[in-house]
Parts: structure tokens; sequence; C-alpha cells
């Protein structure tokens, strides 16, 4: 369960939904993509419901879910396919995206064949392919290593700064949280209200070094505390 929750994302931000588990923040985030019915309230993607503007979104779930049968390019042209996209057009926008994690010598693989960084990585490539206007993401680097996990954020950190795609993240991971965020939604346990908004007011991109690692950490610390004071965190 989630609510009552009143929020607004701006053109061009990146925010990051961030609660404990079962604080609502996917089924939130389902509802922003139309997957779940609202049982009250409205949702409003460019000044529309979102029964219009579906085309206007790309979708990555915790799982990347490629289809095994087609190679990495096939899998990332498929919103492409479905909206009828120009073909040539969208394989080369799939091109350059696949270029952002380093995964041009991989177009040609089957989907079964990439390990789970590059699997994900490419589900973040077909999200994107069909340009939509909001990119919605369901813990997607959940199951990544941390060495995996720093690499793919990294990539994806670029890949953003460079398309400026709103963007609606929901995780548990406060370092992912603030690396990747201009705002982080700090919930409660459920269902899920706004504990508070965080700002990250941090220089991008957010390098891993000895200048700015300290800063995400003091972000981090300050997100933890309100955690804590609700329990959700020991």
């Amino acid at each position: 369960m989630v609510g009552p929750i009143s929020l607004e994302v701006g053109s061009g931000e990146f925010v990051s939904i961030l609660g404990p588990s079962a604080s609502g923040k996917s089924t939130l985030l389902r509802m922003i993509a139309g997957l779940v019915p609202i049982t009250n309230g409205r949702i409003l993607i460019g000044g529309t419901t979102i029964e219009e503007t579906r085309r206007a979104i790309g979708l990555v779930l915790q799982r990347p879910a490629l289809l095994p049968w087609r190679t990495t390019m096939e899998n990332v042209l498929l919103p492409a396919e479905m909206l009828n996209l120009n073909r040539e057009e969208s394989r080369n926008r799939a091109r350059r995206l696949l270029a952002w994690f380093g995964l041009s010598r991989f177009e040609g693989c089957l989907a079964d064949t990439l390990p789970a960084g590059m699997a994900n990585a490419v589900s973040v490539c077909r999200a994107l392919v069909h340009n939509p206007s909001l990119l919605l993401m369901d813990e997607p680097f959940l199951i990544l290593d941390a060495l995996v996990h720093e690499q793919v954020l990294d990539g994806f950190q670029r890949l953003w700064a460079e398309n400026k795609t709103t963007a609606v993240l929901c995780t548990r991971n406060l370092f992912e949280a603030v690396l990747l965020s201009d705002r982080v939604i700090v919930l409660s346990p459920g269902p899920g209200r706004i504990l508070e908004i965080v700002s990250v007011d941090l220089p991008r991109p957010r390098r891993l070094d000895k200048a700015m690692t300290p800063q995400i950490t003091d972000h981090c610390n300050r997100i933890r505390m309100i955690l804590r004071a609700q329990g959700s965190v020991p």
C-alpha cells in the first residue's frame, strides 16, 4: 500500500523514491506506468492522464526480462518495432545507447549469453530506444554485485547526463539514490508516506573520488538518520 502522496517531478529531473521493503514504492511506480490501477487520486504526465501517455514511458524492472532467442540489438529494438518507428533511425539510436555502456561489440550476442551487468544495461537501452519523455526504473540494479554495480551506475549516470530524460527510480540503496538523483523522496514503512524530500546538491558528474565520496556519504547518512527514526534501519 502507498499514500496518500503528493509529488511533482520536473522535466529533466532525476528523482529517487527510497524506502524500506513494503513501503509501496514499487506499487507507486507501477501506477505511474499504468500497470496498477489507481484507487484514489490521479497521476498526470505532461498534463494528461497516464492512459494517454504510455508511449511516452520507458520502463526498467528488477530483472531484465530479455528475450533469449533475440540478440542484444534485437532486444533493444523491440519497443521501436512495437511502435512501428523508423527502423534505421531506431537502429542508430540503439547503437549510440549501447556504446554508452561499452556494449557495441555485443550487438550480435544472444541475450541469454550476457552476464547480469550487461543484461541490466541492455534493459536500460531498450527502455530508452523510443526516446520516452519519462523513464521509470524499479530497482533495476538490485541483483548486481558491488563491482559490476559501480560500473553500470557510472555508465548510466553518463548516459542520463547526455539525454536528461525525466527519470524516477525506486530503490533501497542509499548510495545509488544519492549518486544518481537531484532529489530523494524518503518513504515511511507501508503504507508509504513521504517522510522527507532530500535535495542532492552535488555537482555532476559524480565521481567516486577522494573529493566527492565524503559528500555522498554525508547525504547517505542524513537519509539513514531519517529512516532510523522510523525504525526502518538499525
